[in-house]
């Protein structure tokens, strides 16, 4: 304390350490195997890494690299989204890239409210969005996603009944962490329609748009009169298994990035040269990585999802991502921050309350996500772990 005052800006003030750290620190003192947190335990493609190897060798991007991003990657990053999505963006003035995909929401957020203004963010929600809303000065609006018929669905009419005159941006995530969901073409659809009835704005995170197992992957942009609205988000660390580089990128209307790189130059101002022309190559990567990266973790998130309904959870199937989440009530718990804390040494598993993605902390008590995106054999000890939990 000083002057009287807490140290911590009281905007921050409901955010401590987040969930990631403590129970992945839990994971290492327990030697227990770490399905909280959703990081690969092996690296990206070979010819990816080889990419970077050779732009620091070369030179490429070990000074500060332009502040839109090197050209090599806006370039890509407009082809992957004309390639996949039909979407034409002019690389020059319609994509910007950032410090992972955490940083561009930031930079959206920080860009594009003023204090006060009200944020619909579809809950539970990935834990930095609160934190964003929060250092914007905005006011976040939950809107629940609730478990239906073993998937969570979006209630359209509690979203259009959350809208008030203060409303100025939706927080969009799909396909959506931690839930798993994917957002149907109807759902979307009628997201946009509110958007611009309203005249609201929309930053949509995309990150997990290649890893798809039910459904399709649908950028809002790509709906009739929001392109000028949006701003897509994605990166390359979940699609090419490389979180660490922190590259991410959004794409948006020359007046978006304009305002999103405002803010974003005084954050980062530019990070990641020689990652960039490496993940430049990456988006060119023929379809068959794509197909092949999604046909793994499909059967992974099979494997897993099927350990855990044995195990006596109840598990809902995600339809993208690489997270599985589980009701724990049918094992007689009703508490997730508690039987998580315990997990490790009932099983030598780590997962993570998904208590920690809500407002309503009630409506997330009795949920716990488990994280797919590892190796075979480790998901098989984990499975083998986790059904010692019947007669623990």
């Amino acid at each position: 304390m000083t002057q009287g005052r807490p140290l911590l800006n009281r905007r921050l003030a409901e955010f401590g350490t987040t969930i990631f750290a403590e129970m992945s620190a839990l994971a290492v003192r327990t030697g227990s195997i770490n399905l909280g947190q959703g990081f690969p335990d092996t690296d990206g493609p070979e010819a990816v890494r080889e990419a970077a190897v050779r732009a620091v060798r070369a030179g490429h991007g070990n000074q500060y690299p332009p502040g839109p991003g090197v050209p090599e990657l806006r370039s890509a990053v407009a082809e992957h989204q004309r390639r996949h999505y039909g979407l034409a963006y002019d690389p020059d003035s319609e994509v910007l890239v950032t410090t992972g995909a955490t940083e561009a929401v930031a930079a959206s957020l920080l860009a594009l409210l003023e204090p006060g203004d009200e944020v619909i963010a579809l809950e539970p929600y990935y834990d930095s969005y609160a934190a964003c809303i929060a250092m914007a000065g905005g006011t976040r609006v939950p809107v629940t996603l609730r478990p239906h018929e073993g998937a969570y669905r979006l209630d359209l009419d509690e979203l259009r009944a959350a809208v008030t005159p203060r409303t100025r941006l939706i927080l969009l995530n799909t396909p959506h962490n931690p839930t798993g969901t994917v957002l149907t073409r109807e759902e979307l659809a009628a997201v946009a329609a509110l958007a611009c009835e309203r005249d609201l704005l929309v930053v949509t995170d995309e990150v997990y748009e290649h890893l798809v197992f039910e459904g399709e992957h649908i950028p809002l942009a790509s709906f009739p009169g929001m392109r000028e609205r949006t701003v897509t988000v994605s990166s390359a660390g979940k699609t090419f298994s490389l979180t660490g580089w922190k590259v991410g990128w959004i794409t948006a209307s020359p007046e978006l990035v304009a305002a999103v790189r405002s803010a974003k130059q005084f954050l980062t101002f530019v990070s990641g040269g020689p990652f960039q022309y490496a993940v430049a190559e990456a988006l060119r990567l023929p379809d068959s990585y794509f197909d092949g990266l999604r046909e793994d973790l499909r059967a992974k998130r099979d494997l897993l999802s099927t350990g855990l309904a044995e195990a006596g959870f109840e598990v809902y199937e995600p339809a993208g991502t690489y997270f599985v989440t589980t009701d724990i009530r049918p094992l007689g718990e009703s508490d997730g921050f508690a039987f998580c804390r315990a997990l490790p040494e009932r099983c030598g598993v780590v997962a993570v309350p998904n208590a920690v993605f809500y407002d309503h902390r009630e409506q997330g008590a009795h949920f716990v996500r488990f994280a797919f995106c590892k190796r075979t054999e480790v998901l098989e000890d984990a499975v083998s772990r986790l059904k010692g939990l019947r007669s623990s």
